[in-house]
This record gives structure tokens, C-alpha cells and sequence, in this order.
């Protein structure tokens, strides 16, 4: 009897991209500025895959991001879509 794989663990194989994270974090840059914990939060917040808050964990803990385009320079691997 093989146990089969669930939707969710099949998901979560999925490579975060970066479609996924604009998805997330669209509107939050629409107040000011945001720093990594700010980013965080609001894909906690938007039920955002565990492996996206991951990805985002390798921002710089002290840099503030005024557009969600600067994330790449930090993010670069990060595919644009799978």
C-alpha cells in the first residue's frame, strides 16, 4: 500500500518564482518604503507558500525596499516563472 503524495506536498515542490512573490507583495509597497520584516509579514498575512517566506529571509535584515523591482538585486536566482 503506497501512500499517495497530497495536494499540498506536491505544491510545496514547486520553485518559488517571482510571479509568486509579486502576486504576494503587489500592493504592499503602495504606503512606503519596506523592510524585510515588513515583507514578511505581509506574505504571512496573504497565506503566502512557506518556501516564499524563505526566499525573503535572504533580503539584507537592514535594507528598505521602495519598489518591489529591487528585490531582485538581492533575489536574483529567483526564476521569473516555472
Amino acid at each position: 500500500m503506497n501512500a499517495q503524495p497530497t495536494s499540498r506536498s506536491r505544491t510545496d515542490q514547486r520553485a518559488v518564482t517571482r510571479v509568486e512573490i509579486v502576486d504576494h507583495l503587489e500592493e504592499t509597497f503602495a504606503d512606503a518604503p519596506l523592510g524585510r520584516e515588513d515583507l514578511l509579514a505581509a506574505v504571512v498575512a496573504a497565506g503566502a507558500r512557506p518556501e516564499v517566506e524563505a526566499v525573503l529571509r535572504r533580503l539584507p535584515e537592514r535594507h528598505h525596499y521602495s519598489h518591489l523591482r529591487e528585490l531582485w538585486q538581492h533575489l536574483g536566482d529567483v526564476p521569473v516563472e516555472s
